[in-house]
């Protein structure tokens, strides 16, 4: 998809870059997939912030994204139109099932208008196409992927990844993430054949601040620009050098370098860590 690129008429037009969105077919959603999305603002029920640096933002309604298709098993569907999802940085398909029913999922990249595609433990392979591991041959990129089956997908769902099936030994898959990562998936869960829509994602320059307040990012500050009340890295004059023996949150906790992953017990399913060079 080409990126546009404005004349610099001013500050922020200057560094400023947008999708053109050729791609995309509807320009209002399915109302009947829509949900209110309120807000928390990085905030708990309590009302106290537990996010920073999280707030205002445009508003918008939540799509209902069908992440586990294996309950509309040999089921086939046709391929309605592609759209912009504001929460998501990949663009979403709406179906329609031969049963009526309309259902968006994540929209991998060659996929039409007027495609047939269907979910099924064993099918052609194809583009939109959601079938168990375990049938689709080593080498083929997939996304949406199941870690339990019968959960629905959770890896593999931002715009432009893919996953690669590297092996299919014993009872469980090896699948290579986009982080690098090799992680043993059993071969009865379900995964969507692909890569996702929306590659030049990541190629957008936002250009200015108020861009960002748009998208609910409030402004960040490094720690030593605060007050020493505000932030151990803060006091002094001017930006002075943190002073202590390593980095700290606002807190107080090691960072930086200082491990904090406690799920142990997840690491019999993972073959190659992402940070093994």
């Amino acid at each position: 998809m080409p990126i546009k690129i404005y004349k610099p008429t001013s500050p922020g037009r200057r560094n400023m870059s947008v999708l053109t969105y050729e791609e995309l077919t509807a320009r209002k959603p399915h109302k009947a997939l829509l949900r209110p999305f309120i807000e928390k603002s990085g905030r708990n029920s309590q009302g106290k912030i537990t996010v920073r640096h999280r707030g205002g933002g445009a508003k918008r309604h939540y799509r209902l994204i069908d992440f586990k298709r294996s309950d509309k098993l040999n089921i086939p569907a046709v391929v309605k139109t592609i759209e912009y999802d504001p929460n998501r940085s990949t663009f979403i398909a709406l179906l329609q099932y031969s049963d009526g029913e309309k259902r968006y999922i994540l929209c991998p990249q060659e996929l039409k208008v007027g495609d047939r595609i269907m979910c099924s433990e064993k099918i052609k392979i194809k583009p939109g196409n959601c079938m168990q591991i375990g049938n689709i041959p080593a080498g083929f990129n997939v996304h949406n992927v199941e870690l339990i089956s019968g959960r629905g997908g959770q890896m593999i769902r931002t715009a432009g990844s893919w996953g690669k099936v590297a092996s299919l030994e014993g009872p469980y898959a090896q699948v290579a993430l986009p982080s690098g990562a090799i992680r043993f998936v059993h071969k009865n869960c379900y995964a969507t054949i692909g890569i996702l829509s929306n590659p030049d994602h990541n190629n957008v320059r936002i250009g200015k601040a108020g861009r960002k307040r748009h998208m609910g990012i409030r402004p960040t500050v490094v720690g030593k620009a605060m007050n020493a009340c505000d932030h151990p890295h803060g006091g002094g004059e001017g930006h002075s050098p943190i002073g202590h023996i390593h980095p700290m949150t606002p807190w107080g906790q090691p960072t930086l370098g200082y491990k904090t992953r406690k799920r142990k017990y997840t690491n019999r399913w993972i073959d190659k860590d992402r940070r093994v060079k």
